[in-house]
This record gives C-alpha cells, structure tokens and sequence, in this order.
C-alpha cells in the first residue's frame, strides 16, 4: 500500500540584490583656521613684512660706514694713478727745455721766427713780447713753416695761415695757433717773468736771464668762430 508522501513546501526565491548607489568621491578637508595656504610664485607675508620694514638707524649708519669706505678707497685709486703717470725729464718733450741765454736765443723783433726742433716749437719775437708756438697746425697736426715771402705760417696740408705770433689768418684751423708756457729765470733759478694764463707774448725782462720753455704746459689758441 502506497504510503502517502506529504509533499515538501516549494523553497521561496532568493530575493535579488538591489544595485549600491555609486560612492561619491570624498569632499578634501578644509584647511584648520588660521592656517593660510602657501602661495605659490610671490613673497610670502613674512618676506613682505621685511622687505617694507624702515630702515633702523644701525642699518643706516652701516651702509652709511661702507659708502664712505668705497669713497676712500675710489679716491685713494685716482691719487695713485696720477703718481703713477710718466714724468718726463728735461730736455723730453712734455718736460722742460732750457733753450739758454735769452740774448742769444731769440732772434730780434724784426727777423724770421727760430725753430726748436727739439722742443716742437718756434720762439717768435714780436713787439709785444717772446712767444713759443706749438709747431703743429691745430688743424689736422701737420707741420707748417714759416714763409719768408709772405711772412706767415703756412700749413702745407690744407693752407692754414697765421700770423708771426700764432694768430689764425685763413684755412680750415678752428683757431689760432696753441703755444707753450715760458720762463725767464736768474742765474739761480728764480722765476722773474713767465707767460700768463691766456698765453700772451712776454716781454724780455733781461737779456741776460735764462729761457725756459715747458712743454708739458700748452695753452690752446683762441678760437676765430
């Protein structure tokens, strides 16, 4: 006889999984109070604050201190740079030339003007006084001469001409002939006539004295303009 078999219960569906909403990327933490960010490509406060801070005394006599060491030292540069410079002795041209007796040296007031090869200069005796010209034409530095038929300086290079005491006549030169300080000295020395700033002719205060002609002292023609 069959046994009646009591029928198991239907096993229940497993329910399905319902899709987790997607997480959401987490929000970065605000930085604590007080605290400021860093900025990036510029000074930051406290460079700022010590970049305009004032100037305390101490700072401003430092600075004061090593200006005036820099001056010192620029100053004391110079002096030796002008010490250092070549002296030129007597007889070199840039130095003193003692051309003698003035008596015998100068040629009269009526003759050519005496050329001084040596000392690039040409003593001119005019009326007013002894001069000593420059023998290079202000011009373009040639070496003029004096002409005998015109009774002038005349420059061969571009026809420059000055009278016999160094006076601009014609030509391209800007300006009169430059000439060179002169002195007439004693028998110990002593200076008893030199030429003046403007470089006028000097008269002979005694045949006898000593003509000196410094050529490191030139004093440029005037200028006709």
């Amino acid at each position: 006889m069959a046994e009646a078999i009591a029928a198991k219960p239907a096993a229940k569906p497993t329910p399905t999984p319902k899709p987790t909403a997607a997480a959401k990327p987490a929000t970065p933490a605000k930085p604590a109070a007080g605290h400021k960010e860093e900025s990036k490509g510029g000074p930051t406060d406290a460079e700022l604050a010590m970049i305009q801070a004032p100037m305390t005394r101490r700072e401003f006599l430092n600075y004061g201190f090593l200006a005036s060491l820099g001056i010192f030292f620029v100053a004391l540069g110079g002096a030796t740079f002008i010490f250092a410079l070549p002296r030129f002795g007597a007889g070199e041209f840039g130095g003193i030339f003692d051309l003698g007796v003035a008596g015998d040296v100068i040629p009269p007031t009526d003759a050519a003007p005496a050329s001084k090869t040596a000392a690039r200069a040409w003593i001119s005796n005019t009326d007013q006084g002894v001069i000593a010209l420059y023998n290079v034409c202000v011009h373009l530095g040639c070496l003029y001469g004096w002409q005998p038929v015109t009774n002038r300086f005349e420059c061969p290079c571009h026809g420059s001409k000055y009278q016999k005491n160094g006076t601009y006549i014609e030509g391209p030169a800007p300006r009169s002939l430059d000439r060179f300080v002169i002195r007439f000295t004693d028998a110990d020395g002593k200076v008893l006539a030199e030429t003046n700033a403007n470089g006028d002719p000097l008269p002979v205060p005694d045949p006898n004295a000593q003509l000196v002609v410094d050529t490191g002292k030139i004093i440029l023609g005037h200028s006709h303009g």
